[in-house]
């Protein structure tokens, strides 16, 4: 298989790898969305069933001796020389590398923006904490770090004080 009809297939199979059909079913409501989510689902897993079978084959080579017996040599000449000179182009991908750089970027700004969002937060945790440590009791500090008291608790019950 060669030429557009394996990059069909290719994104196809990509497609139907990627799609979260459990995710989106989870967020259907009413029984009717969930008729319609199976429909569309059964439809998108037959034509992937179509393309991976239809275009995954090379075509049979035509029998050209067949067709000059009952049509006759010179019309079958001609039809295989303009069917010999039919030339397929090959498609050059000449977006993605443009837009790829600039998607990246995106990307990295996203991630980014998480991490800032998330370093304010604790920022915020921080200062709160630093206003309210004079006047804070053991109970209110272990309420907001369970891991820490369990880790004490263990020290203490364990009999361990740390030397």
């Amino acid at each position: 298989m060669s030429g557009p009809s394996k990059k069909v297939v290719d994104v196809a199979f990509k497609a139907s790898k990627t799609v979260d059909w459990d995710g989106m079913a989870k967020l259907l409501v009413s029984d009717e969305a969930r008729k319609e989510f199976a429909t569309l689902r059964r439809a998108f897993n037959e034509v992937n069933a179509q393309l991976g079978t239809k275009f995954s084959q090379e075509p049979e080579p035509i029998d050209w001796e067949y067709y000059r017996k009952g049509i006759g040599s010179r019309l079958v000449d001609m039809y295989k020389q303009a069917y010999e000179s039919i030339e397929i182009p090959k498609f050059e991908d000449k977006t993605t590398p443009e837009y790829k750089p600039k998607f990246d970027q995106l990307k990295q700004k996203q991630q980014s923006l998480k991490e800032s969002e998330r370093l304010d937060k604790e920022i915020a945790d921080v200062q709160e904490l630093k206003k309210k440590i004079s006047t804070m009791t053991a109970e209110e500090y272990f309420e907001k770090h369970p891991e820490l008291k369990k880790k004490f608790d263990d020290e203490i019950r364990n009999d361990y004080w740390g030397y």
